[in-house]
């Protein structure tokens, strides 16, 4: 078929590889010192690409090229992040931030709980939690409901995990503890990965206006419809919305 895809002059490529980088599909490999698009059917002809390199050696055109395989896609990069977390779990990398899933499941027996007496079970679902150690694309967020938490929202409301946590996926962050603006990682998580929703739970103080920020403005730039939702909880533990 006849469609847009990208091209690389090599001349111009120096080599800097920040365009297999910036693709997030897997169509660019580094040959030999020189980009070179090695799978077709990867290139969506989006060109997320095209800004990442310095020379201007990306440009579009328009040819014969096999049709875009969004299944075969990601599948590579579920292959890819399963291969990552198998390395990060058997000693590489830092151990805070390697990747973990949790079946949350197992925990749960009815028949060994009484209403008098029921044991607090952890629903965090993976590992890492903090919006700067979390991937932007990893396993747990495929076909997830995404709940974006102020890191004090799970000390100030005491059913954070039940009400909030269970059945998400939860990452947290603090922009004033932080001092980063988390937008361009939500975007990223978003945009790269099949969310099915989005919860922001934040505190009613002023600072965590730029957390709800950062998410909105997330939301619009991945160009997805997504159900979502923001909770205020207050600094004596209620929800105010």
């Amino acid at each position: 078929m006849i469609r847009k895809i990208i091209h690389i002059d090599e001349e111009k490529c120096n080599g800097c590889g920040l365009c297999a980088e910036a693709c997030h599909e897997g169509a660019i490999d580094m040959v030999d010192g020189k980009a070179k698009l090695v799978r077709e059917n990867f290139c969506d002809g989006f060109g997320d690409c095209l800004p990442a390199c310095p020379t201007g050696a990306i440009t579009f055109e328009e040819r014969e090229a096999p049709e875009y395989d969004e299944a075969a896609v990601k599948e590579s990069q579920r292959k890819n992040m399963e291969e990552k977390m198998g390395h990060d779990l058997h000693g590489g990398g830092c151990p805070g931030s390697r990747l973990m899933q949790f079946d949350k499941t197992k925990e749960e027996n009815p028949s060994e709980q009484t209403q008098t007496n029921v044991k607090p079970i952890s629903r965090l679902a993976q590992w890492p939690c903090q919006i700067k150690l979390v991937p932007t694309q990893a396993p747990f967020f495929d076909g997830s409901r995404l709940l974006i938490a102020a890191d004090c929202t799970a000390y100030a409301y005491a059913n954070m995990h039940e009400e909030f946590m269970k059945g998400k996926v939860t990452i947290i962050g603090c922009p004033k503890l932080d001092d980063i603006d988390y937008t361009e990682k939500l975007t990223d998580i978003i945009k790269n990965n099949d969310i099915k929703s989005v919860t922001i739970v934040r505190m009613e103080v002023p600072c965590c206006s730029g957390l709800q920020r950062a998410a909105e403005n997330a939301l619009k730039a991945s160009g997805k419809f997504i159900p979502w939702q923001v909770v205020t909880i207050s600094r004596d533990g209620k929800v105010l919305d």
